[in-house]
């Protein structure tokens, strides 16, 4: 949890003497076996939601999976009842960094057992986001879309998702990752200057939409001037340069689109694609709840390619 405003640093982890609540009627308690680790979550406690003292200390996480040690009375979930010994992964989680943690019922979904426990708990947020996405640009079949920071979390699913639609999917990363969005059906631009020009010799008839999950004022212009309708262009981390020139802006933030309902009904979509092969999900890399504040720094750097999680 954080205690304080600021950077990693102000990450401790407390030991509770005293164990999760019982749940109470819709509610379920879960063991966490790993929890992901999203930008969302170091914007908590740095000051970007704002600092007001009342709110500390903060308790850190939206997504985790693990087993369900506990159920409380109607506790139905998206997928039927959820029992005592079930795996699953819960979104949304609040509190997510921990050993255990009561949530709604209605936030928990089967787990796919061909995924591990750390690709499971950074599946949905980033899962969710990507079909936000790409139903807020209103992607379709023989399409071409660019995607801003392809390599990251969201964009590697994002990709997936958009070449599983039949769309071209044309993906700026840096140069390491282009082998690996080549293997996943997109077609790699290194972004920097002369970017705009470079997905124009990709693409001569034109790009349809573009979607930004990197947040630089590159990855907004090059959009604007590459789609002709910026109804069809979106961002989830550029909101103020987004904001001016007049594309949508999706997620948490006031003014933009939290996308609530498309998210809750994207989460068994996700989950079967997984179990079934369709959806890769990439960790990058795990680290112990005890080194959150390591794990913050590396997300913070960016240049991931998939998820970081923490393992309790």
């Amino acid at each position: 949890m954080a205690a304080a405003y600021g950077g990693p640093e102000v990450l401790s982890v407390i030991s509770v003497a005293v164990p999760e609540p019982e749940p109470e009627p819709g509610q379920v308690r879960v063991s966490v076996r790993a929890a992901g680790v999203n930008p969302f979550d170091y914007k908590v406690y740095s000051g970007t939601f704002g600092t007001d003292p009342k709110d500390l200390p903060l308790r850190l996480g939206v997504e985790a999976a693990g087993v369900v040690t506990a159920v409380g009375a109607d506790a139905v979930g998206p997928a039927g009842p959820v029992a005592v010994g079930d795996e699953v992964i819960a979104y949304y989680a609040p509190g997510a960094y921990a050993g255990e943690i009561v949530v709604p019922a209605s936030s928990v979904v089967p787990k796919p057992a061909a995924l591990s426990w750390e690709q499971a708990g950074g599946l949905l947020a980033a899962g969710v986001t990507a079909v936000h996405v790409l139903e807020a640009i209103g992607l379709a079949k023989d399409e071409t879309v660019l995607v801003h920071g392809a390599s990251g979390g969201v964009g590697l699913v994002a990709v997936q998702l958009a070449v599983a639609r039949g769309a071209t999917v044309v993906a700026t990363a840096s140069k390491a990752k282009h082998d690996l969005l080549r293997e996943l059906g997109a077609t790699p631009v290194a972004y920097g200057p002369g970017l705009a020009d470079r997905v124009r010799a990709i693409a001569p008839k034109g790009v349809h939409a573009a979607a930004d999950l990197v947040g630089t004022d590159e990855a907004v212009d090059v959009s604007v001037e590459l789609v002709p309708n910026r109804s069809r262009i979106a961002t989830i981390a550029g909101h103020e340069r987004g904001n001016r020139a007049g594309i949508k802006l999706l997620g948490g933030v006031p003014g933009a689109d939290p996308g609530t309902e498309i998210r809750e009904a994207a989460r068994l979509r996700l989950t079967e694609a997984a179990a079934a092969g369709r959806l890769r999900v990439l960790v990058d890399d795990s680290y112990p709840l005890s080194e959150a504040a390591a794990a913050h720094r590396r997300i913070a750097a960016g240049h991931t390619t998939g998820k970081i999680v923490l393992v309790p």
